[in-house]
């Protein structure tokens, strides 16, 4: 990749910076499972009190990439073990799902979004246990029936990571650590941060009084304890880039064996939803041109990836090899701070300095 052209990419980043958009954030670039430059700058927490600076070991809250990097790979991970169908009705392992219409919605349906579920709900301001909450989704019905439409919703992936609790017989957490985080060697990746790492997390958003800090940013979230399978993982960008090159590498690890299996990644990585307006989803991925792509203009039509609420997100194209990792915090300046162009010019940037 050409040096000059990817430094043009990084400063995007601090440009962002120096115009308060976001207070900092890390951006790392790989190609063919090597990274090839990386940038780290601002701060990670900013308050009357202190300021820290950001380095590439800054872990963000990583919000809905919660979704591809832990949920998704456990799905597919049950798949491979045949122990779960793409067409298996989520009422086949939880019976009380069927509830409020929802007896025809598969695996399918919520890796896609396409279950019916509404985009929101607020959960969080009932005063319910996580148990409560679980329950809840379970018995919430459908906006429209499971596979006429296409609603992105955090209620589907709150359901798969159930599902793949249940099926593993461990807690999310438990599972995601000992099936995703370990064997990739994301050593800096997990949910509910141990106290002592708070320094080197990026805080979030100022909420009544005080900003939200090595605790998960999603309301939701944060009142089932931290753990769900729509957000509450925090990594590095460099887990992140670990977690892309298995993808581009076909499911393999550096040392030959395997995450997911050859066929789980090409599967996830082809549209099922072309069909449907606005909608080009993979098995939890975005595709080129649906509404939530955030690729930009030059990554290639086989390029897909996913982002977060909290301003992160992770690209990957499969024809050049290149993945792009971008964390930041843009919600510490409040929410209505967007990277939303920040990814595209990132990513057209990106692409610009590949070499043939």
């Amino acid at each position: 990749m050409d040096p000059d052209k990817l430094q043009a990419a990084f400063r995007l980043l601090e440009r962002e910076i120096d115009s308060g958009e976001i207070p900092g954030g890390v951006a790392l670039v790989g190609r063919g499972g090597v990274i090839v430059g990386s940038c780290a700058a601002g701060r990670a927490i900013v308050t009357q009190e202190q300021e820290l600076p950001v380095t590439e070991d800054t872990i963000y809250d990583c919000a809905s990439l919660t979704k591809v990097m832990v949920t998704l790979p456990l799905i597919l991970q049950l798949i491979d073990r045949g122990e779960l169908r793409l067409k298996d009705p989520v009422a086949r392992f939880f019976p009380d799902f069927a509830a409020g219409g929802k007896g025809e919605v598969t695996i399918l349906h919520l890796l896609t979004h396409t279950s019916g579920f509404q985009a929101y709900k607020n959960l969080h301001a009932h005063g319910w246990t996580p148990q409560q909450i679980r329950a809840a989704v379970m018995e919430e019905t459908l906006l429209y029936p499971c596979g006429g439409g296409y609603e992105y919703s955090d209620f589907n992936y709150i359901v798969l990571g159930e599902l793949a609790a249940h099926l593993f017989g461990l807690p999310l957490d438990e599972a995601a650590r000992r099936y995703v985080l370990e064997p990739l060697g994301m050593t800096r990746s997990g949910y509910r941060p141990a106290a002592e790492l708070r320094p080197q997390i990026a805080a979030t958003e100022f909420m009544q009084g005080s900003c939200r800090w090595g605790e998960v940013h999603d309301e939701n979230a944060w009142a089932m304890g931290g753990v769900s399978g729509h957000a509450g993982l925090f990594a590095t960008a460099h887990d992140a880039a670990k977690y892309a090159a298995m993808w581009l590498n076909k499911g393999c690890l550096a040392d030959g064996s395997s995450l997911i299996s050859a066929a789980a990644v090409e599967a996830a990585t082809r549209s099922y939803t072309r069909e449907l307006e606005h909608a080009n989803r993979g098995l939890g991925w975005v595709l080129k041109g649906d509404k939530w792509d955030a690729s930009g203009d030059w990554f290639s039509p086989r390029s897909f990836g996913h982002t977060g609420f909290t301003g992160t997100s992770l690209w990957m194209d499969p024809a050049s090899q290149v993945f792009a990792v971008l964390l930041t915090n843009r919600v510490h300046y409040g929410r209505e701070k967007s990277v939303a162009r920040l990814r595209d010019c990132f990513h057209n940037a990106v692409a610009a300095s590949i070499r043939s």
